[in-house]
């Protein structure tokens, strides 16, 4: 599959502080591709050298096969960015914002009236057309948030942490939103956040610590090196469950088993068939993968330049 972005030895020191160190990884085409760490980590500083915005002390950034230091203004129109905090203007119209901004990549005129009703279809911003964005709701301005950074049609979309703050319906109309781009367009998506269960749909995940990345893979990869299965078995008594030799805690109608991998679960199971009547397992989730890699649980960050 052709790699969309490569990132090469690439670092970024503020000072004494080396807020990115030696971070190497590939990205590619038409992949959901989360990039997680706790506040500090150097995820936003990672991708302000992805935009072009903060030049890499050193190290290589390909995107689409183009140096960015070599050709910034054609990479930048390959590139899409929905940041932490709205970087519409506020005391303009949802029109006249998206206007001004696809001005900058001559989309003009009735070319852009075109793009406009397109996207208007699409985030459902017929009603808000002409709000000034300061009126808008967290979910409205998310949205448009989102059709501003594609309105160009970009072949890679950065969603730094997009759906901090939302709740969970207007989160999932967004994700929804963002599969159709990713199935229609074959757009690629580089994903910040701290919502496991966005990470949990991710094709690739790296975890960044210090600048550094610690651990990478798939969320089955990750989740079987970090997290343990759950056995929920419902409707046993528990001198049964204590036979097993095993830790368990007490649910609602049975108890649930911590277990190191599926296998030893079918395992498990196989040689207790008549005690496993009424029961599920649950692979770990990625909450324990980043707990466990890191030490640390994520929360939404207010990172800024590092």
């Amino acid at each position: 599959m052709e790699e969309i972005l490569k990132i090469t030895n690439v670092s970024k020191s503020f000072g004494k502080v080396k807020a990115v160190d030696n971070i190497s990884f590939k990205v590619k085409k038409g992949e959901m591709f989360a990039y997680l760490g706790v506040n500090g980590a150097g995820k936003s500083t990672t991708i302000s050298m992805i935009c072009g915005t903060l030049k890499q002390d050193n190290g290589s950034i390909l995107v689409c096969g183009e140096d960015l230091n070599k050709d910034s203004n054609y990479i930048k129109n390959k590139i899409g960015v929905v940041f932490q905090n709205s970087v519409l203007d506020q005391t303009l119209t949802v029109y006249d914002n998206l206007k001004y901004r696809a001005s900058l990549y001559d989309i003009t005129g009735s070319k852009f009236k075109k793009r406009f009703e397109e996207l208007a279809k699409m985030f459902e911003l017929d009603e808000i057309r002409n709000q000034k964005v300061k009126t808008l709701s967290g979910g409205q301005r998310r949205r448009v948030d989102i059709a501003r950074s594609i309105l160009h049609n970009p072949e890679v979309l950065i969603l730094d942490e997009p759906t901090t703050g939302l709740d969970p319906n207007t989160r999932k109309k967004l994700w929804n939103i963002i599969r159709g781009l990713r199935e229609k367009n074959g757009m690629t998506v580089f994903l910040t956040t701290h919502y496991m269960e966005e990470a949990s749909d991710a094709d690739f995940i790296i975890i960044i610590e210090k600048g550094k990345i610690i651990t990478e893979g798939t969320p089955l990869e990750l989740k079987n090196k970090y997290a343990k299965d759950m056995i929920s078995i419902y409707h046993v008594d528990e001198e049964d469950i204590k036979k097993l030799k095993l830790p368990y805690t007490k649910i609602r109608d049975g108890f649930r088993i911590e277990i190191e991998n599926t296998n030893l679960a079918t395992e498990l199971i196989i040689k207790n068939k008549d005690l496993f009547k009424d029961y599920e397992i649950v692979k770990g989730k990625m909450d324990d993968v980043f707990l466990n890699a890191t030490g640390s649980e994520l929360e939404a960050s207010d990172e800024k330049n590092n």
